[in-house]
């Protein structure tokens, strides 16, 4: 992939399903559309663009700002149904929604201005700390059982994307962890969203929105 060029990609539009750099994402793919853009995905270079929708219309406005995940894991079901993975590579820019004759919707996107090659700079020890404690107390009160031993031993970037993949935010609070500048900054953001929410009326599960 040519780094100043625009790239022309699938884009799969899908709220809450945030992919980062280095992380992985698993997709079940059913819908007719979706299994269509797999398999043509798999013919080629196996890229997916992955983007949250602003909107439930149909079809619906997109964030301007999403991550380029290529397949790195695939299985088709007897039902024509996938089960894949997704290998984050970098984040991007919307240009422009590409005039295509596909069931779904292709994008032209611009991969500049994004520092997502290099490792991220380790937290402080006591961001890490408070990023541990707020996530246990979150846990607690979304009542999911979590091997924090196990949690101890992940690395930092591990840690901070793989809580913003998995907790129950509402779709703007998931874009602003995307679009954090640096791994620190989304510590930080993540640990005001956890307390946010977990202090809110209806507790962590409630539908309190951060947009």
């Amino acid at each position: 992939m040519v780094r100043g060029a625009l790239l022309r990609v699938p884009v799969f539009p899908l709220a809450g399903a945030i992919l980062f750099p280095r992380s992985q994402l698993p997709l079940h793919i059913f819908e007719p559309r979706y299994r269509e853009m797999i398999r043509d995905s798999l013919a080629g270079d196996g890229l997916i663009a992955m983007v949250q929708p602003r909107d439930q219309a149909e079809p619906p406005a997109l964030f301007e700002i999403g991550c380029l995940g290529r397949i790195s894991a695939s299985d088709e079901l007897e039902d024509g149904r996938f089960n894949v993975v997704l290998e984050g590579l970098g984040r991007f820019r919307i240009a422009r929604e590409a005039e295509v004759d596909t069931l779904y919707r292709q994008i032209d996107a611009e991969r500049e201005g994004f520092d997502d090659e290099a490792d991220p700079e380790p937290l402080a020890i006591a961001q890490r700390a408070e990023l541990e404690r707020e996530a246990k107390r979150y846990a607690d009160a979304l009542g999911y059982q979590v091997d924090w031993e196990a949690v101890g031993r992940i690395d930092d970037e591990m840690l901070v994307n793989g809580i913003a993949q998995i907790a129950p935010l509402d779709v703007g609070s998931k874009q602003a962890l995307l679009e954090a500048p640096d791994i620190a900054v989304r510590a930080d953001l993540l640990v005001q969203f956890m307390q946010f929410q977990r202090m809110a009326p209806g507790g962590a599960d409630g539908p309190e929105t951060l947009q």
